[in-house]
């Protein structure tokens, strides 16, 4: 007979059977983490990211000048363990943050 049934107490029970059944082999498992190549710095390669990143984003040339890119370049720099970008949400959050802080302050000293 091949009849099946669909009942929820057979199917729970059918479930629960096949759970027991199942050989585990997860605690056999180990993850194992590839390893991230890290290129060395060069000013070559900092300078072909740069271009890169200045293109892609349709930047103006001018933005390798603005000193706010340097600052934030400079602040990269003393990363030891690499830097980690924001996202979108994080970075508006951060932006509305820090409107609402310049505002506060600017109310303090005109009032």
């Amino acid at each position: 007979n091949s009849f099946k049934s669909m009942l929820p107490g057979d199917v729970k029970a059918c479930k629960e059977k096949a759970e027991h059944d199942q050989q585990v082999i997860t605690s056999h498992l180990t993850e194992r983490k590839i390893a991230e190549r890290v290129v060395p710095y060069s000013d070559s390669l900092f300078k072909w990211a740069a271009i890169e990143w200045l293109v892609a984003t349709d930047q103006p040339i001018q933005a390798f000048e603005h000193p706010k890119f340097k600052e934030m370049i400079d602040v990269a720099a003393r990363a030891t363990n690499g830097v980690k970008i924001p996202g979108r949400k994080a970075t508006r959050a951060e932006i509305m943050r820090m409107f609402k802080s310049h505002l506060t302050n600017l109310k303090e000293k005109l009032n």
